[in-house]
């Protein structure tokens, strides 16, 4: 795995800034400690880091065409590299490595700009082509590995793995995009294509941008959807070509030249990546797992079993509330406020397996696949609810309903009926986003003062959701499974695999996201998927011979952090002190008292705010550092949204 940059210049031939460049290039020598490349010629600089995984000798980049015409920087794997190898060399491409990036050159020689939709794997790459005078930027389909990129006033276009790359340049406008901030405190991260910044944009998942010199620039354009229209098939056809297609997925994702293994929470889909590994390795598999003290959110025990099952070398290590001191660490690794706290145990996994080995397999993804969350259940219920009560009659009875019934965190989960109340009022996408953001519209309004809220212009968060839906599948279990592909797995899930595993130079491989295995599980009829309360329901009968059902059946825990617990107590203080800081008040963004009563409710116990009170710590967290990168003196001004810096 890599980190890559660039500068191009958009107007025509201007001098590259070496220096810059070589700067921009090495904030990103945690992705690539094992080499670095630069490219320049008059109005091009591309910049690479290499973390060499296969052909350890060779494979420099950036890596140019025999003829010099064609170079590309590049970071990912692509898994069928050796196939289209052959197939390029059938046609008369000679390769010089055994590398996967050269038949990315020469895969553009022969398709074009249609070389993508020939890769399988994770990518994320900057293709230069001499003969035509184009820069062609490319990401994979799922969004695995990142890529950033801004137009700049002055005419250059500037690119990175990762945002730290793009503000080092010292004409990057800094004012932060009022709506990013909007969508974090919805979802906890910046959903795709947006940053923070209103100056920068990430290349959505699936996206591709071509430029050429004199042109305007072009909107990104999409190469890949994903088709949820139902193939007929039975459970016992439908189980054992699931195994078949994860066992192929996972055996592409074994190609390394150094030493791999796997991560294991214990839950069903790491449990049966770590199966399928053992099924195709002589020697024992390397397995990490993070412990908590806490039993509420420990699954150290599940990992245990399946460990012990398989024979892996098993290693272990716990999560304290000193890893919150972690803050700093999490902000510098993902750039942009980043709000899921499992980020925490996530860093501290990759560090572990990182002792050991420099590739891990994951089990990201499947939920998203097959149903697995408890919210795509509670959504698909509430949709059949909303479909026996006319509209005219439910806004009003189940808006009086949710706004009456008290909120009660406290109480046993079948009293708390308040948020369903709410969301059955509303549509199916506004109702999802009220069952995945980390705090509800009507609490998110008292947040922002009244100057912020202007700021706005009446822009909501579902707008997200409502973008996506135009071209999403009209069945409700799978519109909202697309949804999570489209928002939640790029901009959460991956974002926080990447940023942790590559601050420890560790490359994560995904299995459940090989875009064929994705496409035939998209096809499965959502009745395999979600059956009666059970998500993922044909995944977990396809893994009944491999896995115990202690694992398979057990409710579901995910990766979380005892933080309402530690923000009572161990950090209690800490809390305070920052949330209720002049850094946050002199945002201009928040209202001063509502920030003293989530910190109040909180610690009193009245209401769990643990999710938004991270938040707001990793907001002032990415304030904090973005003071001490400012370019000028004046860095509130800066980081204030664009309107109020001016």
């Amino acid at each position: 795995m890599c980190g890559i940059a660039g500068i191009f210049d958009l107007t025509g031939r201007r001098p590259i800034d070496r220096a810059l460049l070589t700067r921009m290039t090495d904030s990103l020598a945690h992705r690539g400690p094992d080499g670095s490349g630069i490219h320049v010629e008059p109005g091009l600089g591309l910049g690479h880091r290499r973390l060499s995984i296969i052909d350890l000798d060779g494979g420099e980049q950036p890596l140019f065409s025999d003829d010099g015409i064609i170079g590309v920087t590049y970071n990912g794997e692509i898994y069928n590299f050796k196939e289209l190898k052959e197939e390029l060399t059938a046609d008369g491409y000679v390769f010089r490595t055994h590398c996967d990036t050269e038949v990315i050159v020469y895969a553009w020689a022969k398709w074009g700009e249609d070389c993508v939709r020939h890769f399988n794997g994770m990518f994320a790459f900057a293709l230069w082509d001499r003969n035509c005078d184009r820069l062609f930027l490319a990401r994979d389909r799922l969004g695995i590995k990142p890529l950033h990129y801004a137009v700049l006033p002055t005419g250059w276009l500037i690119f990175g793995s990762e945002l730290k790359a793009l503000l080092l340049h010292p004409d990057l406008p800094r004012a932060m995009e009022p709506t990013a901030v909007e969508d974090y405190f919805t979802f906890g991260y910046v959903p795709d294509p947006k940053t923070i910044l209103k100056s920068a944009r990430k290349l959505a998942p699936a996206h591709v941008l071509t430029l050429q010199r004199g042109r305007a620039t072009p909107v990104p354009r999409e190469y890949w959807t994903l088709d949820f229209e139902p193939r007929s098939a039975g459970e016992a056809e439908a189980g054992e070509a699931l195994i078949e297609g994860l066992r192929r997925s996972v055996e592409y994702r074994l190609m390394a030249d150094v030493p791999l293994g796997a991560f294991l929470s214990g839950g069903v889909d790491s449990s049966a990546v770590v199966a399928m590994m053992a099924g195709l390795r002589d020697d024992p598999v390397n397995t990490c797992s993070i412990s908590f003290g806490d039993p509420k959110y420990n699954e150290a025990a599940f990992a245990a079993q399946v460990a012990a099952r398989y024979r892996t070398n098993h290693h272990v290590e716990q999560v304290e509330p000193t890893h919150v001191g972690l803050i700093d660490t999490l902000v510098k690794a993902y750039d942009e406020p980043y709000a899921d706290s499992s980020a925490i145990p996530t860093y501290s996994v990759c560090g572990l397996a990182r002792k050991r080995v420099t590739v891990a397999l994951s089990g990201d993804g499947g939920d998203e696949n097959f149903a697995g969350y408890r919210r795509h259940r509670w959504s698909a219920h509430e949709q059949r609810v909303r479909s026996l009560v006319p509209q005219a009659l439910r806004a009003p009875l189940f808006g009086f309903l949710g706004a009456t019934y008290p909120k009660a965190d406290w109480a046993p989960r079948y009293l708390r009926a308040k948020t369903t109340f709410q969301s059955l009022a509303m549509d199916q996408l506004a109702g999802y986003l009220d069952s995945v953001s980390i705090f509800p519209d009507y609490l998110r309004r008292r947040l922002f003062n009244a100057s912020f809220e202007r700021e706005l212009q009446d822009y909501r968060s579902v707008e997200v959701f409502r973008h996506y839906a135009r071209s999403g599948p009209e069945d409700p279990l799978s519109l909202v499974q697309y949804l999570d592909l489209k928002t939640y797995l790029p901009g959460d899930i991956l974002t926080k695999v990447d940023r942790a595993s590559m601050a420890h130079s560790l490359e994560v491989r995904v299995p459940f996201l090989d875009h064929h295995f994705v496409e035939q599980a998209a096809r499965l009829s959502p009745a395999l998927k979600l059956k009666g309360r059970e998500g993922k329901y044909i995944l977990k009968k396809a893994l009944q011979p491999y896995l115990p059902n202690d694992v398979l059946y057990r409710p579901k825990m995910g990766f979380a952090v005892p933080l309402p617990e530690w923000f009572r107590g161990a950090l209690r203080q800490q809390v305070r002190e920052t949330v209720l800081g002049a850094r946050l008040e002199g945002t201009g963004i928040f209202a001063s008292a509502q920030l003293r009563r989530l910190v109040d409710q909180h610690q009193a116990g009245i209401h769990d705010y643990a999710p938004v009170l991270w938040a707001l710590l990793m907001f002032d967290g990415f304030l904090r550092q973005m003071e001490g990168d400012a370019p000028t003196a004046d860095a509130t001004a800066l980081l204030r949204p664009a309107a109020m810096a001016n």
